[in-house]
């Protein structure tokens, strides 16, 4: 299609809105423990607690950062299989996910 090499495709109605194929994004394995620790950077010295290894879907990961947040009356968000919560009481998180049958460690200091 094309002739002159210096010339490019700006608009055509041969195929419509290209999207590229969206791959479904598999759940990392971890080895069965739950790590909570806390990070600051990037956050201009705000800390948040990270929840690591869990090893749910998107769709579960979300409902339980929503329980997270309400039992400890914070924000927070689910990236990348991880749950970030506002908040610096990893230990209240360790023993809501104790309480959920979940084995637990405190990571970094």
């Amino acid at each position: 299609m094309r002739i002159d090499p210096n010339i490019s495709l700006v608009y055509s109605t041969d195929g419509g809105k290209i999207e590229p194929n969206n791959e479904p994004k598999t759940i990392p394995e971890g080895d069965g423990i739950v790590r909570i620790h806390k990070d600051s950077k990037g956050r201009k010295g705000k800390g948040v607690s990270v929840i690591k290894g869990l090893g749910l879907d998107e769709k579960a990961l979300k409902a339980l950062a929503q329980k997270l947040k309400k039992q400890c009356g914070c924000g927070g968000t689910v990236k990348e299989f991880t749950i970030e919560v506002q908040t610096d009481n990893r230990e209240q998180l360790k023993t809501i996910l104790e309480k959920l049958n979940y084995q637990v460690k405190l990571a970094g200091g």
